[in-house]
């Protein structure tokens, strides 16, 4: 191949423009011609594409969020759409695609292998819940942030004896409260893999503070089944304790990467537009016990993730 495009889609994530710089510039060096698709699925659907060079990506690799911008596309979902993005990968010549995104942008272009365009899927998402590869782009980037809020909080926590809700992002993954919550020294993180039991969370609460603690943290991921405002409620109402909320939000997508998101990026850019330009596509790439881990994209969604009670343990053994 010759002739490729590449887009980014769904949230944002850290480490997505260091990818588009990977590809762009792989694909200069191997004289490819390289093309831009603003915003994602909605962009290739309106013909939003403009050819890169080395240059177009200077000074972006420490850049967070995509300078290619992203949607999430309701256009491409329907079938007047869908044909409308086909058809625009020929208006366009481009022989390859390379989609950077989570699950729902993978899937997307799981319908486009199916209809004869060749394409690579690229892990980009700050949720971590891409089995195909031990760890996403943005995901290292969010634990950090996440990180340096819980060790804030953790000091006005301290100050005013009190417990704190910490809420983060991962939608149904709880990876990024892991993360964050054993290197923060949380006492209690709850994870939607792991049925929450108020019962034990309160009596979890309570023995931290006749061994002295004077205050607790409870990093939350916000796909667990309880709303955190109504978790404070029973908190408090089951034990007295002055229980406040800190809900991170999208500041967790934000932020210049960690060079883990930028090697991460850099490493499955390059191997994308490599196999492209030899002709191999409809796969998914990842990164998996340190090496380069190629897929087929069907099967690489469908994968098992791994399982979260090893850590869910280490953070209750050393929140003693």
């Amino acid at each position: 191949m010759k002739k490729i495009g590449v887009l980014t889609s769904g949230g944002d994530a850290p480490g997505m423009n260091a990818c588009v710089r990977a590809v762009v510039r792989t694909g200069a060096y191997l004289d490819m011609e390289v093309f831009g698709i603003e915003r994602g699925y909605d962009g290739l659907i309106a013909g939003d594409i403009e050819q890169l060079g080395p240059r177009d990506v200077s000074d972006t690799i420490q850049r967070g969020g995509t300078i290619l911008k992203t949607a999430r596309s309701e256009a491409f979902l329907t079938k007047e759409g869908f044909d409308r993005a086909v058809a625009m990968m020929k208006n366009f010549k481009l022989e390859g695609l390379v989609v950077i995104g989570g699950n729902g942008s993978l899937s997307g272009a799981v319908d486009l292998k199916k209809a004869g365009v060749h394409v690579i899927g690229l892990p980009g998402t700050i949720d971590n819940d891409l089995p195909f590869s031990d760890f996403t782009i943005g995901f290292d980037t969010a634990v950090n942030t996440a990180l340096s809020a819980i060790s804030n909080v953790r000091d006005t926590s301290q100050a005013h004896e009190r417990t704190t809700i910490i809420e983060v992002m991962g939608r149904e993954c709880g990876d990024i409260a892991i993360y964050a919550g054993i290197t923060g020294g949380a006492e209690i993180i709850l994870v939607p893999e792991v049925p929450v039991d108020l019962d034990d969370v309160c009596r979890q609460l309570i023995e931290s503070r006749n061994k002295g603690k004077g205050s607790s943290i409870i990093v939350k991921a916000e796909g667990v089944d309880i709303d955190s405002n109504i978790l404070d409620e029973e908190i408090t109402k089951r034990t007295g304790l002055d229980v406040k909320v800190a809900i991170l939000g999208y500041i967790q997508r934000g932020g210049s990467p960690t060079a883990q998101d930028r090697l991460l990026a850099s490493i499955v850019g390059n191997e994308a537009v490599k196999l492209l330009h030899k002709g191999v596509s409809g796969k998914a790439i990842g990164m998996q016990g340190g090496q380069i881990a190629v897929h087929d994209i069907e099967k690489a969604l469908k994968l098992k993730k791994r399982s979260v009670e090893d850590l869910i343990d280490l953070a209750r053994t050393l929140a003693m």
